[in-house]
């Protein structure tokens, strides 16, 4: 795993730092990944929409449009329109991480300079790290409810709580943490194989929990609620469900990076991509109106997740392994969605003292400290905190893609992200670049206030979009073309992808 250059200066992995890169900027875990070996596939890129877009958030927001009014075909349109759109952005931003190798921190150094790309990560890793509270206290919750049904004298460590959570919330939510935190402390190879296993089990169960509602409605479904919306009411629903869609993956496509550094070829990721997302997509459209419909079909009531379905399985059997599905597809989620990104963000800001174990610690140390079930009770912190923070993605987003594809029209000096030489191509001032920060700034401001000024409520839904147009636009006016612009590698410093 180590390499060939012979210098003065390690990481902290003990890896020689090349004689020409800066020990701030370069580490093993930051360094680009070399083209042979890289191992994931097809399959491997499947599996995290198999696993991410079958999460119980994307449930509850999905039959939350069943409840709005849409009906079985206007959920169809809008998946159908948000898919087509995530499938474009995110092999763009595949593509990236797959050319030049790097992790996501180490990306937005080509556009925002390699200190300004602090901004960038930091928003990433600040949204990531609560999430991944959020997200692994919605597991324990579900994993609360199977031990109570299994073992019902466990009822009473419900009524004793500690910091806001009942005692065996704080056992449940303790052992999932520490079962996260033995995942990634293997690294990148133990996700890709984690994340091959849960897609079959969760594409399997929620098929198999959609027959089942299917048959407990004899063969029938309603297609809408008794007042669906109707003409131009419909339609503008139909593209707000869109444009949210592509909102919640607003973090996975900066992020994707981190994934195709190590895949194996563009048609993997375009493969992976097709299968993940427009099918995939459809065939949990597909769940949902089954699911919803067959639901309001029996006794007229919306469901708000899939667990509300599954506490109703009568079979403790079942019951217990619908549940550990659930859970089993939950990990998946904050792995992927949640965890990496910031373990590469405290990598890149602490490279001498930490690596992608150590880091990994760190924040999901950070993610239990923020008590994150207060935070997910909390309708102004998840609204206005999250709901602002989320804004800023698009800009960013747009940034940074208009730089790669607009301005750079894809070149990229790999070595040169790794250098703080005053002359370097990614060192513009200081390590910032001012006219990326430029862009962003004003198309930030405009995305942030739009999201959460009640009087912008009818365009609240389309913040990302609006935001990462704008950036986009005001920064390939006011970019430095760099027609000069090389086009360099990283094999030489490369390190083995896991």
């Amino acid at each position: 795993m180590g390499r060939r250059l012979v210098t003065a200066t390690n990481d902290q992995s003990g890896v020689d730092i090349p004689p020409a890169s800066s020990a701030r900027l370069y580490s093993y875990d930051l360094a680009p990944t070399k083209k042979d070996g890289r191992r994931w596939g097809a399959y491997n890129v499947f599996t995290l929409w198999a696993n991410d877009v079958h999460s119980l958030g994307n449930y509850a927001f999905a039959i939350g449009l069943f409840a709005l009014g849409l009906n079985v075909w206007g959920i169809l349109a809008a998946f159908v329109l948000a898919s087509a759109l995530l499938f474009l952005l995110l092999t763009m931003s595949g593509y990236m991480g797959h050319k030049a190798g790097v992790p996501f921190p180490v990306m937005s150094r080509i556009a925002f300079g390699t200190k300004g790309a602090q901004i960038p990560a930091a928003v990433r890793g600040v949204v990531a790290i609560a999430w991944f509270g959020i997200q692994t206290y919605l597991a324990s919750s579900v994993l609360d409810a199977l031990l109570v049904a299994i073992f019902p004298g466990l009822a009473s460590l419900e009524e004793q709580s500690l910091l806001g959570l009942s005692l065996l919330g704080w056992i449940t939510f303790l052992a999932l943490w520490v079962v996260q935190v033995l995942i990634v402390s293997y690294g990148m190879h133990v996700i890709r194989k984690y994340m091959a296993v849960a897609a079959p089990t969760t594409l399997i169960t929620m098929l198999g929990l959609a027959v089942w509602m299917f048959a407990r409605a004899d063969f029938s479904l309603s297609t809408s609620t008794a007042q669906p919306l109707t003409g131009g009411a419909m339609w503008l629903q139909v593209l707000e469900g869109a444009a949210l869609w592509v909102v919640i993956y607003g973090t996975f496509v900066l992020n994707f990076c981190d994934f195709t550094r190590s895949a194996k070829s563009r048609r993997s990721i375009v493969l992976g991509n097709l299968v993940g997302i427009p099918v995939n997509m459809l065939f949990f459209a597909g769940i949902v109106v089954v699911l919803s419909g067959a639901q309001f079909r029996i006794n007229g009531r919306v469901i708000t997740s899939p667990t509300d379905i599954v506490q109703t399985i009568p079979n403790t059997y079942l019951l217990a392994l619908a549940s550990l599905a659930l859970i089993v597809l939950t990990i998946a989620v904050n792995l992927l969605a949640n965890f990496v990104a910031p373990i590469y963000v405290l990598v890149n800001l602490f490279p001498k003292q930490l690596n992608f174990r150590r880091a990994g610690l760190v924040s999901a140390v950070i993610g239990l400290v923020i008590l994150p079930w207060n935070l997910y009770d909390s309708p102004v912190v998840v609204n206005y905190f999250l709901g602002g923070l989320g804004a800023l993605l698009g800009p960013l987003f747009g940034v940074i893609m208009a730089d790669y594809w607009l301005i750079r029209k894809t070149r990229v000096n790999v070595p040169e992200l790794y250098t703080e030489n005053a002359e370097g191509e990614y060192h513009y001032t200081r390590g910032y670049n001012p006219k990326a920060v430029g862009a962003f700034v004003p198309a930030a401001a405009i995305a942030v206030v739009l999201a959460l000024v009640p009087a912008f409520g009818s365009v609240a839904g389309f913040s990302w979009f609006i935001g990462a147009i704008l950036g986009a636009l005001i920064y390939a006016v006011i970019a430095d073309r760099k027609p000069e612009a090389r086009d360099v590698d990283g094999e030489a410093i490369a390190v083995a992808a896991e």
